[in-house]
């Protein structure tokens, strides 16, 4: 208390013996930044000791090269978003970077980021805003944010899995995040499932995001266009406009496009048949579905559960619950 770390919250009422006082965290007693780089932005959010949202900004434009003057390009953006918070600069205890992929996180290091720098990145970033900087997978941090504020708060064992342009999932075990080894956990997207000869991005052959992702509904959807099927996506398929992205997609879903809805059901069949083992495996009390294609609500979690249902031992998915991430919109 006298850290100013936590206050008295009141007296529990108590049949037996003496009544215990309660005490709970100071809010005010320090603040956090996250940064999340995305495909072509970066979104920040900043949060208070107990981990309340104070302020957010997402999709600040910025595109990664793996170029110094990038790095400081995301310094900037960091340093100019902690200047228009409502408290001292020397008040932020910590930045935590959260990262869409294989991470390094006792080292503060990404397997693919800023790959030029001879110290970490982490330890590179707190030069350049002078605050402590992590760097974390971006998975996890979901996994752990569901953990203390949302769904899964006070559960001991939890899967979230992250469904977006890729496929992971975090993992809590006895009420601790799992990180493995050396920090590499969950990267069950990369799991060899399919007999498809589709080259995943990370290299390998029939991975499981090959089939189960967002980078799969774009191939697949556009397959489908190729070969005559009628989509409100066609004219930006077939004209080669542009890039189809994860955006063009949850937008053509959302708007009942039926060929989009077909597809994105294929993946969340296959979802459920691939979640069903991780069910087995881990028997957890709560599976959580997040990321950016759980905005499509029950198109994808239907199937899943279904296929959940289905393809997992009866005895392991009567223990657990599945239900969408509390943070679906900030996903």
């Amino acid at each position: 208390m006298k850290a100013g770390l936590v206050r008295e919250a009141g007296k529990k009422d108590n049949s037996a013996g003496r009544i215990p006082m309660v005490y709970d965290l100071m809010p005010a007693a320090g603040y956090f930044v996250g940064v999340n780089p995305e495909m072509d932005c970066l979104a920040l959010a900043a949060s208070d000791f107990c981990g309340n949202l104070i302020t957010e900004k997402i999709r600040v434009p910025y595109t990664y090269e793996n170029t110094p003057e990038n790095l400081e390009q995301m310094a900037k953006i960091i340093n100019d978003f902690i200047a228009t918070l409502p408290y001292a600069k020397e008040e932020i205890l910590q930045i935590c970077v959260n990262v869409a992929e294989r991470v390094y996180p006792f080292e503060g290091n990404a397997y693919n980021m800023f790959t030029f720098l001879e110290d970490s990145l982490a330890s590179r970033l707190t030069k350049l805003v002078k605050i402590p900087v992590c760097i974390e997978n971006d998975t996890r941090s979901m996994t752990f944010a569901e953990f203390i504020k949302g769904r899964s708060k006070g559960l001991k064992n939890v899967i979230f899995a992250n469904v977006c342009w890729g496929l992971a999932i975090g993992i809590i075990v006895d009420g601790k995040p799992y990180y493995g080894k050396s920090g590499y956990s969950g990267e069950f997207g990369h799991m060899t499932a399919y007999n498809n000869n589709i080259i995943c991005h990370c290299g390998k052959i029939g991975c499981i995001e090959t089939e189960v992702s967002g980078r799969a509904l774009k191939r697949k959807l556009t397959e489908k266009i190729l070969n005559g099927k009628t989509s409100i996506l066609s004219d930006k398929v077939l004209n080669q406009k542009e890039e189809l992205t994860l955006k063009d997609l949850l937008e053509a879903i959302d708007k009942e496009d039926v060929l989009s809805l077909a597809t994105l059901q294929t993946i969340a069949d296959e979802l459920g048949k691939q979640l069903a083992g991780v069910i087995n495996i881990f028997n957890p009390e709560m599976l959580v579905i997040g990321g950016e294609m759980s905005v499509t609500g029950d198109y994808l979690t239907l199937p899943v559960r279904m296929g959940i249902k289905k393809f997992s031992l009866n005895i392991m998915n009567e223990d657990s619950q599945i239900v969408t991430s509390s943070f679906i919109s900030d996903s």
